[in-house]
Protein backbone atom coordinates (compact mmCIF):
# COMPACT_ATOMS: atom_id res chain seq x y z
CA UNK A 1 0.00 0.00 0.00
CA UNK A 2 2.96 2.28 0.46
CA UNK A 3 4.50 1.84 -2.76
CA UNK A 4 1.46 2.58 -4.21
CA UNK A 5 1.27 5.67 -2.19
CA UNK A 6 4.95 6.79 -2.89
CA UNK A 7 4.47 5.96 -7.10
CA UNK A 8 1.50 7.93 -7.15
CA UNK A 9 3.26 11.13 -5.14
CA UNK A 10 6.30 10.61 -7.72
CA UNK A 11 4.21 10.60 -10.98
CA UNK A 12 2.36 13.79 -10.03
CA UNK A 13 5.86 15.43 -9.22
CA UNK A 14 6.96 13.91 -12.76
CA UNK A 15 3.58 15.59 -14.87
CA UNK A 16 3.27 18.48 -13.21
CA UNK A 17 7.21 20.22 -14.42
CA UNK A 18 6.33 18.40 -17.51
CA UNK A 19 2.78 20.13 -18.13
CA UNK A 20 4.37 23.75 -16.85
CA UNK A 21 7.51 23.32 -19.34
CA UNK A 22 5.23 22.59 -21.99
CA UNK A 23 3.25 25.92 -20.99
CA UNK A 24 5.87 28.06 -20.90
CA UNK A 25 6.72 27.09 -24.47
CA UNK A 26 3.36 28.79 -26.12
CA UNK A 27 3.84 32.67 -26.34
CA UNK A 28 0.67 34.86 -26.54
CA UNK A 29 0.66 38.77 -27.93
CA UNK A 30 -2.78 40.20 -27.92
CA UNK A 31 -3.15 44.27 -28.94
CA UNK A 32 -5.79 47.04 -30.42
CA UNK A 33 -5.01 48.47 -33.53
CA UNK A 34 -6.27 51.96 -32.09
CA UNK A 35 -6.01 53.29 -28.82
CA UNK A 36 -9.84 54.62 -28.56
CA UNK A 37 -12.83 53.93 -30.32
CA UNK A 38 -16.27 55.60 -29.78
CA UNK A 39 -19.11 53.65 -28.11
CA UNK A 40 -20.02 50.63 -30.50
CA UNK A 41 -17.63 51.39 -33.23
CA UNK A 42 -16.03 48.70 -34.66
CA UNK A 43 -12.28 47.91 -33.58
CA UNK A 44 -9.61 45.19 -34.70
CA UNK A 45 -8.57 43.20 -32.01
CA UNK A 46 -4.74 41.24 -33.38
CA UNK A 47 -4.34 37.75 -31.38
CA UNK A 48 -1.06 36.38 -31.99
CA UNK A 49 0.63 33.18 -30.64
CA UNK A 50 4.32 31.42 -31.59
CA UNK A 51 4.61 28.27 -30.31
CA UNK A 52 6.34 24.61 -31.03
CA UNK A 53 4.83 22.83 -34.23
CA UNK A 54 3.54 19.83 -32.17
CA UNK A 55 1.69 21.56 -29.81
CA UNK A 56 -2.15 21.66 -31.12
CA UNK A 57 -2.82 25.08 -30.55
CA UNK A 58 -6.02 26.33 -31.14
CA UNK A 59 -7.83 30.33 -31.51
CA UNK A 60 -11.15 31.51 -30.01
CA UNK A 61 -13.73 31.13 -32.43
CA UNK A 62 -17.32 33.19 -32.27
CA UNK A 63 -18.70 31.36 -29.54
CA UNK A 64 -16.01 32.53 -27.41
CA UNK A 65 -18.10 34.98 -24.20
CA UNK A 66 -15.67 38.54 -25.23
CA UNK A 67 -17.75 40.38 -22.66
CA UNK A 68 -18.68 43.59 -22.28
CA UNK A 69 -17.47 43.36 -26.40
CA UNK A 70 -19.75 42.18 -28.87
CA UNK A 71 -17.99 39.74 -31.63
CA UNK A 72 -18.59 40.89 -35.30
CA UNK A 73 -16.12 39.42 -37.48
CA UNK A 74 -12.41 37.52 -37.40
CA UNK A 75 -10.06 37.14 -39.68
CA UNK A 76 -7.39 34.43 -39.61
CA UNK A 77 -4.05 34.14 -41.34
CA UNK A 78 -2.05 31.31 -43.20
CA UNK A 79 0.28 29.45 -39.76
CA UNK A 80 4.19 30.17 -40.59
CA UNK A 81 6.48 27.96 -39.56
CA UNK A 82 10.09 28.09 -39.20
CA UNK A 83 12.75 25.93 -36.98
CA UNK A 84 9.82 23.91 -35.67
CA UNK A 85 8.04 27.19 -34.31
CA UNK A 86 4.68 27.86 -35.51
CA UNK A 87 3.43 31.41 -35.86
CA UNK A 88 -0.33 31.84 -36.04
CA UNK A 89 -2.35 35.52 -35.92
CA UNK A 90 -5.60 36.30 -36.08
CA UNK A 91 -7.70 39.73 -35.82
CA UNK A 92 -11.12 39.75 -34.12
CA UNK A 93 -13.23 42.73 -35.08
CA UNK A 94 -15.37 43.71 -32.01
CA UNK A 95 -17.22 46.48 -30.58
CA UNK A 96 -17.25 47.85 -27.21
CA UNK A 97 -20.54 48.54 -25.39
CA UNK A 98 -19.13 49.49 -22.00
CA UNK A 99 -19.39 52.91 -20.75
CA UNK A 100 -16.58 52.48 -18.49
CA UNK A 101 -13.73 55.23 -19.58
CA UNK A 102 -10.59 52.26 -20.43
CA UNK A 103 -11.82 48.99 -21.09
CA UNK A 104 -9.21 46.04 -20.64
CA UNK A 105 -9.23 43.08 -22.72
CA UNK A 106 -7.61 40.05 -23.16
CA UNK A 107 -8.53 36.40 -25.33
CA UNK A 108 -6.81 33.31 -24.60
CA UNK A 109 -4.90 30.14 -26.98
CA UNK A 110 -6.08 26.66 -26.30
CA UNK A 111 -3.40 23.91 -26.03
CA UNK A 112 -5.28 20.92 -26.47
CA UNK A 113 -4.45 17.95 -23.91
CA UNK A 114 -5.97 14.59 -24.41
CA UNK A 115 -8.76 15.12 -22.02
CA UNK A 116 -8.53 19.02 -21.08
CA UNK A 117 -7.19 21.83 -22.33
CA UNK A 118 -4.99 24.90 -21.20
CA UNK A 119 -5.38 28.53 -21.49
CA UNK A 120 -2.79 31.08 -22.80
CA UNK A 121 -3.43 34.27 -22.05
CA UNK A 122 -1.89 37.53 -23.41
CA UNK A 123 -1.01 40.94 -21.34
CA UNK A 124 -4.45 42.53 -20.91
CA UNK A 125 -5.44 45.53 -24.11
CA UNK A 126 -6.44 48.98 -22.59
CA UNK A 127 -8.86 50.61 -24.85
CA UNK A 128 -9.89 54.09 -24.32
CA UNK A 129 -13.75 55.09 -24.62
CA UNK A 130 -14.24 58.12 -26.65
CA UNK A 131 -17.03 60.46 -25.58
CA UNK A 132 -19.46 62.37 -28.66
CA UNK A 133 -21.32 64.42 -26.06
CA UNK A 134 -19.71 67.32 -24.12
CA UNK A 135 -19.93 67.26 -20.50
CA UNK A 136 -23.18 69.33 -18.71
CA UNK A 137 -21.95 72.08 -16.87
CA UNK A 138 -23.02 72.22 -13.69
CA UNK A 139 -25.13 75.88 -13.98
CA UNK A 140 -27.17 75.69 -17.35
CA UNK A 141 -26.65 78.72 -19.50
CA UNK A 142 -29.55 79.49 -21.92
CA UNK A 143 -29.30 81.75 -24.71
CA UNK A 144 -31.84 84.27 -25.63
CA UNK A 145 -33.97 84.29 -28.24
CA UNK A 146 -36.41 86.03 -29.33
CA UNK A 147 -37.05 84.77 -33.36
CA UNK A 148 -40.06 83.05 -34.33
CA UNK A 149 -39.62 79.37 -35.13
CA UNK A 150 -42.02 77.83 -37.64
CA UNK A 151 -43.32 74.12 -36.76
CA UNK A 152 -44.95 72.93 -39.43
CA UNK A 153 -48.15 70.86 -38.07
CA UNK A 154 -48.78 67.19 -38.86
CA UNK A 155 -51.77 66.67 -41.16
CA UNK A 156 -54.34 65.34 -38.94
CA UNK A 157 -55.69 62.16 -40.59
CA UNK A 158 -58.50 61.29 -38.53
CA UNK A 159 -60.08 64.35 -38.87
CA UNK A 160 -59.71 63.91 -42.67
CA UNK A 161 -61.30 60.17 -42.32
CA UNK A 162 -64.46 61.42 -40.41
CA UNK A 163 -64.87 64.42 -42.63
CA UNK A 164 -65.02 61.92 -46.02
CA UNK A 165 -67.54 59.73 -44.26
CA UNK A 166 -69.76 62.63 -43.49
CA UNK A 167 -69.63 64.12 -46.43
CA UNK A 168 -70.52 60.53 -47.93
CA UNK A 169 -73.37 60.10 -45.74
CA UNK A 170 -74.48 63.56 -46.84
CA UNK A 171 -74.46 62.60 -50.61
CA UNK A 172 -76.29 59.13 -49.18
CA UNK A 173 -79.23 61.29 -47.85
CA UNK A 174 -79.27 63.85 -50.34
CA UNK A 175 -79.78 60.90 -53.29
CA UNK A 176 -82.39 59.27 -50.95
CA UNK A 177 -84.26 62.04 -50.24
CA UNK A 178 -84.13 64.70 -53.44
CA UNK A 179 -82.21 62.15 -55.65
CA UNK A 180 -85.62 62.16 -58.10
CA UNK A 181 -85.70 65.78 -58.12
CA UNK A 182 -81.72 65.98 -58.63
CA UNK A 183 -81.96 63.48 -61.84
CA UNK A 184 -84.92 65.50 -63.34
CA UNK A 185 -83.03 68.78 -63.20
CA UNK A 186 -79.51 67.00 -64.93
CA UNK A 187 -81.97 65.57 -67.37
CA UNK A 188 -83.52 68.90 -68.09
CA UNK A 189 -80.12 70.56 -68.03
CA UNK A 190 -78.94 68.44 -70.41
CA UNK A 191 -81.59 69.04 -72.74
CA UNK A 192 -80.84 72.84 -72.69
CA UNK A 193 -77.21 72.35 -73.18
CA UNK A 194 -78.06 70.14 -76.12
CA UNK A 195 -80.29 72.80 -77.10
CA UNK A 196 -77.70 75.77 -76.99
CA UNK A 197 -75.57 73.79 -78.97
CA UNK A 198 -78.04 73.25 -81.70
CA UNK A 199 -79.32 76.85 -81.93
CA UNK A 200 -75.56 78.02 -82.67
CA UNK A 201 -75.55 75.84 -85.07
CA UNK A 202 -78.69 76.45 -86.61
CA UNK A 203 -78.08 79.92 -86.82
CA UNK A 204 -74.88 79.79 -88.70
CA UNK A 205 -76.37 77.31 -91.17
CA UNK A 206 -79.34 79.60 -91.75
CA UNK A 207 -77.10 82.51 -92.26
CA UNK A 208 -74.84 80.81 -94.65
CA UNK A 209 -78.90 79.60 -96.53
CA UNK A 210 -79.52 82.99 -96.61
CA UNK A 211 -76.50 84.79 -97.95
CA UNK A 212 -75.73 81.94 -100.82
CA UNK A 213 -79.03 79.87 -100.82
CA UNK A 214 -77.81 76.68 -102.47
CA UNK A 215 -78.50 72.76 -102.80
CA UNK A 216 -76.30 71.65 -100.17
CA UNK A 217 -76.83 74.86 -97.90
CA UNK A 218 -80.74 73.92 -98.36
CA UNK A 219 -80.01 70.00 -97.39
CA UNK A 220 -77.62 70.70 -94.70
CA UNK A 221 -80.29 72.96 -92.76
CA UNK A 222 -82.84 70.58 -93.10
CA UNK A 223 -81.16 68.09 -91.97
CA UNK A 224 -79.64 69.97 -88.90
CA UNK A 225 -83.55 70.14 -87.79
CA UNK A 226 -84.49 66.75 -88.60
CA UNK A 227 -81.42 65.43 -86.72
CA UNK A 228 -82.13 67.65 -83.35
CA UNK A 229 -85.69 66.29 -83.55
CA UNK A 230 -85.26 62.60 -83.50
CA UNK A 231 -82.63 63.32 -80.65
CA UNK A 232 -85.20 65.12 -78.86
CA UNK A 233 -88.10 63.25 -79.34
CA UNK A 234 -86.67 59.64 -80.25
CA UNK A 235 -88.38 59.47 -83.30
CA UNK A 236 -87.79 58.96 -87.03
CA UNK A 237 -87.70 62.54 -88.44
CA UNK A 238 -84.71 61.78 -91.26
CA UNK A 239 -86.69 58.77 -92.53
CA UNK A 240 -90.13 60.72 -92.83
CA UNK A 241 -91.27 63.00 -95.69
CA UNK A 242 -92.43 66.57 -95.01
CA UNK A 243 -96.09 65.78 -94.78
CA UNK A 244 -95.52 62.53 -92.67
CA UNK A 245 -93.88 65.02 -89.75
CA UNK A 246 -96.67 67.76 -90.57
CA UNK A 247 -99.08 65.10 -90.02
CA UNK A 248 -97.07 63.67 -86.79
CA UNK A 249 -96.91 66.96 -85.26
CA UNK A 250 -100.44 67.92 -86.44
CA UNK A 251 -99.14 71.03 -87.61
CA UNK A 252 -100.07 71.36 -91.36
CA UNK A 253 -98.73 74.48 -91.70
CA UNK A 254 -95.55 73.60 -91.86
CA UNK A 255 -95.79 72.01 -94.97
CA UNK A 256 -95.35 75.30 -96.69
CA UNK A 257 -92.12 76.11 -94.67
CA UNK A 258 -90.79 72.68 -96.04
CA UNK A 259 -91.62 73.48 -99.71
CA UNK A 260 -89.56 77.03 -99.44
CA UNK A 261 -86.71 74.97 -98.14
CA UNK A 262 -87.34 72.49 -100.88
CA UNK A 263 -87.81 74.60 -103.76
CA UNK A 264 -84.17 75.30 -103.70
CA UNK A 265 -82.72 71.79 -103.28
CA UNK A 266 -85.04 70.29 -106.06
CA UNK A 267 -85.74 73.47 -108.47
CA UNK A 268 -82.68 75.30 -107.60
CA UNK A 269 -85.05 78.53 -106.85
CA UNK A 270 -84.99 81.25 -104.03
CA UNK A 271 -88.55 81.90 -102.02
CA UNK A 272 -88.41 85.56 -100.75
CA UNK A 273 -89.93 84.73 -97.80
CA UNK A 274 -86.79 81.97 -97.05
CA UNK A 275 -85.93 83.39 -93.98
CA UNK A 276 -89.51 83.12 -92.08
CA UNK A 277 -90.04 79.67 -93.10
CA UNK A 278 -86.64 78.73 -90.94
CA UNK A 279 -87.76 81.09 -88.07
CA UNK A 280 -90.79 78.96 -87.98
CA UNK A 281 -89.31 75.43 -88.43
CA UNK A 282 -87.05 76.72 -85.59
CA UNK A 283 -90.49 77.83 -83.57
CA UNK A 284 -91.63 74.31 -83.67
CA UNK A 285 -88.56 73.16 -82.74
CA UNK A 286 -88.79 75.34 -79.25
CA UNK A 287 -92.35 74.36 -78.60
CA UNK A 288 -91.05 70.40 -78.33
CA UNK A 289 -88.23 71.13 -76.11
CA UNK A 290 -90.67 73.16 -73.50
CA UNK A 291 -92.80 70.33 -73.95
CA UNK A 292 -89.91 67.71 -73.21
CA UNK A 293 -88.71 69.69 -70.51
CA UNK A 294 -92.24 69.99 -68.86
CA UNK A 295 -92.38 65.87 -68.96
CA UNK A 296 -89.48 65.52 -67.58
CA UNK A 297 -90.08 68.09 -64.33
CA UNK A 298 -93.59 67.53 -64.13
CA UNK A 299 -94.12 63.97 -64.71
CA UNK A 300 -92.48 60.87 -63.40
Amino acid sequence: MDRIIKLSYLLVFLIIPFSFVQGQDVHVEGYFLQDSAKLGERVGYVLKSSYPSELPIIFPDSTYDFGDFEFLDKQIFTSFTEDSITLDSAVYWISNFSLDSIQAFKIPVYEVLNYDSISHYPQPASLALTLTIEEIPEELVFEQNNSYLNIPQAFNYPYLIIGIVAVVILVVLAILLFGKGLIKRWKAYRERKKWNKFESQWESSMQQLINQPGIQEADELLGLWKNYLENLTEQPYKEWTSTEIAEHLNKPEIIKDFRKIELIIYANRVDDNIREACDNLLKVSVGLLEEKIDKILNHD
